[in-house]
């Protein structure tokens, strides 16, 4: 994952929920995107049925976070101990941050920024990280109760991005096709969505920090 270094590197770089996706400098194969919307639904429904539900719809703003912890089983439970115990059990912490990471690599096949076939387990070319929280020190108690509320600018702002990257991804869908290439553009702001969707979705969903989340694509 590429950081800017020293006293300069933004703080969005530090935000205990990072992604990043490897640029296909090698270009992508025309035929598997041609193909996409059809190769992608067995590995969409093996993402469903892991995470409790299967999902008709693509949202490149929320990376997937909210429905896999909500269908999951594991916002609630988390919520509730939280509330009265302040701990966050480390094996939710692991399972939330394996499906996590697998359905942005699902995501990230959908919006045809990799040619990969994604992996149930293995990282691949999508590094997607969480830090765990030291819930007694960094969690405040009640906070988890009105995040919602909290939150409903980042989602105003998320479904007006959303809207623009699923258009970038057609547009690139062409570029592909007569090219081989996904426009850098398009594919760093397509990123830029999938990280806010992310960053919001571990403050919100996933409640591993109570630190909010920055208005930013970076």
């Amino acid at each position: 994952m590429s950081t800017t270094e020293g006293a300069s590197a933004p703080a969005e770089d530090d935000y205990p929920a990072r992604l990043d996706v490897e640029y296909p400098e090698g270009g992508l194969s025309r035929a598997k995107t041609f193909f996409r919307i059809i190769l992608v639904i067995p590995i969409a429904i093996v993402a469903g049925l892991v995470s409790g539900s299967i999902a008709s719809n693509w949202d490149p703003g929320q990376t997937n976070a909210a429905a896999v912890v909500t269908a999951g089983g594991l916002f609630g439970p988390t919520l509730l101990m939280l509330l009265f115990r302040r701990k966050y059990p480390r094996w939710w912490f692991d399972w939330n941050l394996e499906l996590t990471r697998f359905s942005a690599r699902v995501n990230a096949y959908l919006s045809m920024m990799r040619d990969e076939y994604p992996s149930t387990d293995e990282e691949q070319a999508v590094a997607l990280d969480l830090d765990y929280p030291d819930a007694g020190r960094d969690l405040k108690r009640w906070l988890p109760l009105v995040k919602w509320l909290l939150a409903i600018p980042h989602y105003i702002v998320l479904a007006v991005l959303a809207v623009a990257a699923i258009i970038c991804v057609v547009i690139a869908w062409f570029a592909i096709l007569f090219t081989g290439r996904y426009p850098r553009g398009l594919f760093d702001f397509v990123l830029g969505v999938h990280r806010w969707g992310l960053r919001v979705g571990a403050y919100m969903w996933l409640l591993i920090t109570d630190r909010y989340p920055p208005f930013s694509l970076r």
